[in-house]
């Protein structure tokens, strides 16, 4: 397979005469290609087999030990002005970082294959959907893009009718920390990421094309693209709401966009759009809609067991790659929060043993297409996307934010997003459990000035005319003792219930300045052991803490100057009067 897309075929070939690799493969997506490229990779260890009758066509993947997680410090967003990047990005000038990257890339691929990886992100056929071809020297990555993206012969025929398409060039290079860069060039609509074969710095239709090039190309076509689950929720009557919802990496999108209702609601059903990434588009009737740009699952393992996640956790029993997991002495993944059986080895291949840390890497993955999900929407291909009633953004907060309330309006809302502050995660490299500020989980994946960001969301919000309501969740509120307050996964469904009446008019709230809370019986609670003073605890507004969280907030919105809307620092000001 090649192309008659010139240009496509003019970059391909001087990717080759730079990197100098040994063989050319244009991939096709087939599965006959995916088979024998797991045998290869099965034959020089870049995959290892595990147990095919209890686990068919599952592998494991061990990557470098210095090479598990985003690295936010080296990726770089490069325009010509700073200021278009934002404080908010790294920046690197164009000139500079061609220069750097392509001195990495000098002969790195000698010895190995260059992959051609034409993808589409988003359903084939629809409008809303952006085509891209990743070149790489990755066989791994080769078959997660195989999951993650519409991949191969449909993807590049899209290419060649529009002739439009991100160009990302990617090499594992030496997996040199100290040669390790994510470079990002919007106004080129390309992406150079040499170093590392992670998932977030090597799968570059995931974060790198689908958030920080695609964020770029939302704003100047006036869409949005955002880093959010999308979840249907079908009430007993049989009617479908969908929202949109913004938490950062390792914060439970995956558990939520799989939700399993508890026994009390069990006359509700879920319905899986995606789990992590959403391209939201203002429809002809005044709505937003949204489609999930990705065909698979990038999950954290971790945590993943029938009483969590019995969807994830069934779904990835076949056909899945793990990275980064245990190994029982049956041959059997293992991760913390699977209950069978004990891990043998870590996920490094050593004898396990608890002193050197846990046996599966606290980011570990399992990448699994998205239609092994028994709740897998059978709109999730729909090239008109799904309407969206409601936004949520939610966070890592163990004091202070509710559980769940609502903006007064679109603006509130946009000031809410932007106020996002969560403790920080494994999925990105550094200290656990930091709070830092998020906006709308966007914090490492915006690809432009946070500034221009809100106020894009603002103008696309003005040309709603029945905009979603927004609502921020905390589900980890705990006490002094620091036991969870509410219980979480299944149970969840009880306040999207709530935000679901609440966008009818109905559901029952009280006002405070930060926003509308659910009354004390506004919330189903049948079948829940929850004592009522947890219940004030979750549904209390604390003044005093309120106020140093908004005089927080205020600094960090000043820090982005003169750009900031100022329709964001009215808002602002409107609610640090009423708190006071």
């Amino acid at each position: 397979m090649t192309t008659g897309n010139q240009a496509l075929k003019q970059w391909v070939d001087d990717v080759a005469s730079h990197t100098r690799p040994e063989r050319i493969h244009w991939c096709d997506g087939s599965a006959a290609e995916n088979r024998a490229l797991v045998s290869e990779m099965l034959a020089d260890g870049t995959l290892h087999t595990l147990d095919q009758k209890r686990w068919p066509n599952c592998y494991l993947h061990r990557s470098a030990t210095n090479d598990v997680a985003r690295v936010e410090h080296l990726t770089f967003i490069c325009t010509e002005n700073e200021n278009d990047a934002g404080p908010n990005n790294n920046w690197m000038a164009p000139d500079e970082a061609h220069r750097l990257v392509d001195g990495l890339f000098a002969g790195c691929m000698k010895g190995r294959t260059l992959y051609v990886v034409p993808y589409c992100m988003g359903p084939i056929d629809s409008a809303y959907s952006r085509c891209g071809v990743e070149i790489t020297d990755s066989p791994y990555v080769v078959a997660n893009m195989r999951i993650m993206t519409r991949m191969g012969s449909a993807a590049l025929k899209r290419i060649e009718r529009e002739n439009s398409f991100v160009k990302g060039l990617h090499s594992t290079g030496e997996l040199d920390p100290e040669k390790r860069y994510i470079m990002h060039f919007p106004q080129e609509l390309s992406i150079k990421s040499i170093g590392s074969g992670y998932g977030g710095n090597a799968l570059l239709g995931k974060k790198c094309h689908a958030l920080r090039i695609a964020s770029n190309q939302a704003r100047q076509e006036g869409w949005l693209a955002e880093h959010m689950l999308i979840v249907g929720l079908q009430d007993p009557t049989g009617r479908t709401r969908y929202i949109a919802a913004a938490f950062p990496s390792a914060c439970g999108k995956t558990n939520l966009a799989m939700l399993v209702p508890p026994k009390s609601l069990a006359e509700w059903k879920i319905w899986t759009v995606g789990d992590d990434i959403a391209w939201l588009h203002p429809g002809d009737d005044g709505r937003l809609y949204a489609i999930n740009p990705e065909s698979g699952f990038f999950g954290v393992v971790p945590g993943t067991g029938r009483d969590t996640n019995c969807n994830a956790f069934d779904m990835i029993h076949h056909d899945t790659i793990f990275t980064n997991v245990g190994v029982t002495a049956d041959n059997e993944p293992w991760w913390e929060g699977r209950d069978e059986s004990a891990p043998a080895l870590d996920w490094q291949g050593r004898p396990f043993d608890a002193s050197n840390g846990p046996a599966a890497h606290p980011n570990s993955r399992f990448t699994v297409s998205a239609r092994q999900n028994a709740d897998y929407s059978p709109l999730a291909d729909d090239p008109r996307g799904v309407p969206i009633s409601a936004i949520v953004f939610g966070g890592r907060r163990r004091e202070l934010a509710p559980l769940v309330y609502q903006a007064r309006d679109w603006k509130h809302g946009v000031l809410m997003g932007a106020s996002v502050a969560s403790e920080t995660t494994a999925a990105a490299a550094g200290h656990v459990g930091v709070v830092r500020r998020d906006p709308m989980a966007m914090k490492p994946f915006c690809g432009y000035n946070f500034a221009d960001y809100w106020a894009h969301w603002l103008q696309v919000g003005a040309k709603l005319k029945n905009p979603p309501h927004m609502f921020h969740v905390n589900w980890f509120r705990r006490d002094g003792d620091g036991r969870f307050l509410w219980p979480g996964f299944g149970d969840n469904l009880r306040v999207l219930r709530w935000i679901l009446d609440r966008c009818e008019g109905t559901g029952e709230a009280t006002h405070t300045a930060i926003g509308d809370l659910p009354t004390s019986d506004a919330l189903n609670l049948s079948g829940l052991d929850v004592s009522q003073s947890d219940m004030d605890a979750l549904l209390s507004v604390n003044p005093a803490a309120w106020r140093d969280e908004l005089r927080s907030v205020g600094e960090y919105l000043d820090s982005y100057g003169d750009r900031l809307p100022p329709e964001l620092r009215a808002e602002y000001a409107r609610i640090t009067a009423e708190l006071s």
